[in-house]
């Protein structure tokens, strides 16, 4: 598995403002409180990427990369990129984990996610989502577990199938997980074709991140000019009148030329009421 190097790591630990320990449940849920606060789900580093990028096999940010991004830009990714990242990190602290290519209702092999192996336990693990805490696989039987945002649920399905749940929230459904590990080599071909024609996000800018506690999403394809926050499975809009990138790398720390970049490729003036 790629691995970052004791350089690096230390740099993104130090952003994250996490202190290396032995691997458990607890720091897995530390990394994931911090990684959610520090690092958003965002499609403006892709959409960017992919415009000043003509050759497909170049375009894919891998974990070196995409924590490069992440420190110096305030980028993250979508969840090829970020569980990719983020499995490099927790494998270089000592854990045992794999990558899983998943499917949400009807839609195949749409998102990836990160099962970690402690003992004898299993925990699902996902950044890029994300998940705001991992959650135990049980063999046969319904599990839970509760975030600051939401009570998950596990529901063990036929051939290595679990269908994730949360609550409360307008959506409950999130994805059905494949406990199955995928190459590596099988898996950055994965990330490689969500470049392509059929790729994911590459239509919209749309971010989403924790701010002080709070849920924030932005997405260009309901609003230029406004911000979205969550409680309690509420969205509460907030509009805004700043020019689109200037207000968002205000508000989200992400670099306003990666996000005017990324409105420009998809021909999004964000600089006048939508």
């Amino acid at each position: 598995m790629n691995q970052l190097s004791p350089s690096l790591r230390d740099r993104v630990l130090a952003q994250l403002r996490v202190t290396p320990a032995d691997p458990s449940v607890e720091l897995l849920d530390r990394l994931l409180t911090a990684y959610t606060s520090t690092v958003p789900w965002e499609s403006a580093s892709r959409i960017a990427k992919k415009a000043r990028t003509p050759n497909a096999a170049d375009r894919p940010r891998f974990p070196d990369e995409f924590w490069h991004d992440a420190l110096t830009a305030g980028t993250g990714g979508t969840c090829y990129e970020s569980n990719y990242a983020f499995i490099s990190l927790l494998t270089n602290l000592g854990y045992d984990a794999y990558l899983t290519v998943n499917d949400m209702n009807e839609t195949i092999g749409c998102h990836t996610a990160i099962v970690v192996r402690i003992g004898a336990e299993r925990w699902l693990v996902d950044a890029g989502f994300p998940l705001y805490a991992a959650i135990r696989l049980e063999e046969g039987m319904e599990s839970q577990r509760e975030s600051p945002f939401s009570l998950y649920t596990v529901r063990p399905e036929p051939e290595q199938r679990y269908s994730i749940w949360r609550a409360p929230h307008p959506a409950p459904y999130m994805f059905t997980l494949i406990d199955k590990a995928i190459p590596e080599a099988d898996y950055r071909a994965v990330t490689e074709r969500d470049y392509g024609e059929l790729g994911l996000f590459l239509d919209r800018v749309v971010i989403n991140k924790i701010i002080d506690g709070q849920s924030w999403r932005f997405n260009s394809k309901e609003s230029l000019h406004s911000l979205q926050r969550f409680e309690d499975g509420v969205r509460y809009d907030h509009p805004f009148e700043e020019p689109t990138a200037q207000k968002l790398s205000a508000h989200f720390g992400v670099a306003e030329e990666v996000l005017q970049k990324a409105l420009d490729a998809l021909n999004l003036n964000g600089s006048q009421q939508s």
